[in-house]
């Protein structure tokens, strides 16, 4: 690994420390973090998942993903409003997913809260893409150093913030700040990262939900 905190594959491309060359944390970090985001149920999981990473590592979620998929109705954000102190049982009950009833709840109080979010802003994407922050409002160079420091940010304190005042749970600025990494409302790639550029070049084709 570099100073900067890129390392280089087999295949020569510079990655982002994080992956560790793991062959399911390498596919996440080049196909899915920092690429833009659009779809409702995708982002919807992303903020679920992140509440469930509380805790834990990214990695330990992104493994049982497909089992919250399967628990969740895929996450679809109709069917899980309308779940209910069976489902919370049932999902309690699940060995494949992290059996947090504070988290399992809030999944369902957070489902029903999107609901109304996606009646008023016509969609969640429309809703947290105006969170995104001005280029000015970033950092000029992403090494190791900067990304690790980033925490979180004023523009994911605000959309915390923003999201508590709705009665949203397990959405603090931290959470907030990862899940905007991963849904490509910031680009955190390390500068040399091959897939920095590749999400500089998807920002530029997508058209800002609105």
């Amino acid at each position: 690994m570099t100073d900067d905190g890129l390392e280089r594959g087999e295949d020569g491309r510079c990655r982002c420390w994080w992956q560790g060359g793991l062959p399911d944390y390498r596919h996440y970090h080049d196909t899915e973090w920092g690429r833009p985001v659009a779809d409702d149920t995708r982002l919807f999981e992303k903020l679920c998942l992140e509440g469930f990473q509380s805790g834990l590592s990214w990695l330990t979620i992104l493994r049982k993903r497909q089992n919250f998929r399967a628990g969740f109705a895929g996450f679809d954000v109709a069917r899980v409003a309308g779940f209910d102190a069976a489902d919370v049982a049932r999902l309690l009950a699940d060995a494949g997913i992290v059996r947090h009833r504070g988290k399992i709840e809030s999944t369902i109080n957070n489902a029903r809260r999107a609901v109304e979010l996606a009646a008023e802003f016509g969609s969640i994407a429309a809703y947290v893409w105006r969170f995104e922050p001005a280029p000015a409002d970033r950092p000029t160079r992403f090494d190791k150093a900067t990304l690790s420091a980033l925490a979180k940010t004023p523009a994911s304190t605000a959309l915390s913030k923003d999201l508590k005042k709705r009665g949203w749970s397990f959405v603090g600025p931290t959470t907030m700040y990862a899940f905007m990494q991963s849904v490509g409302i910031v680009n955190d790639h390390l500068d040399g990262c091959w897939v920095r550029d590749a999400c500089t070049a998807e920002r530029a084709r997508f058209t800002t939900p609105a």
